[in-house]
């Protein structure tokens, strides 16, 4: 079991740059894949990226393919976001989440972490 907690959300203007955090706890956190999603008001969660095990294999969802960049380091069980060029369509809530298998979908996810919100200003 992983337990994981996202911070790093905020405030940022078109054009700008954040970079969130995800933060796990618990055993063997290199046996997961890791997933950033993200969910805005009346809408469905939808994948952003992932990382495999290694950190070696990434995904990017289309929308934020060249903007956004995941990493993770086993070492310190993190994983980071690294989003650049801000459009106020990636205004979200943005959840990190734990596989044991390399997936895209929500659902085959189980340890979710409790979110953190993105608001991008145009």
């Amino acid at each position: 079991q992983v337990q994981l907690v996202e911070s790093g959300g905020g405030l940022a203007q078109a054009g700008g740059s954040l970079r969130l955090s995800c933060a796990a706890s618990g055993r063997a956190f290199g046996s997961y894949v890791i997933g950033w999603f993200r969910q805005a008001p009346g809408k469905e969660r939808e994948i952003v990226a992932t990382v495999s095990w290694s950190g070696t294999g990434t995904y990017y969802a289309g929308a934020v393919k060249g903007r956004f960049t995941i990493s993770r380091y086993n070492t310190n069980n993190t994983v980071y976001l690294q989003m650049n060029s801000l459009k106020p369509e990636d205004t979200a809530v943005y959840y990190c989440a734990a596989s044991k298998t390399l997936e895209t979908q929500a659902a085959d996810y189980a340890y979710w972490g409790q979110g953190t919100q993105v608001t991008v200003s145009s």
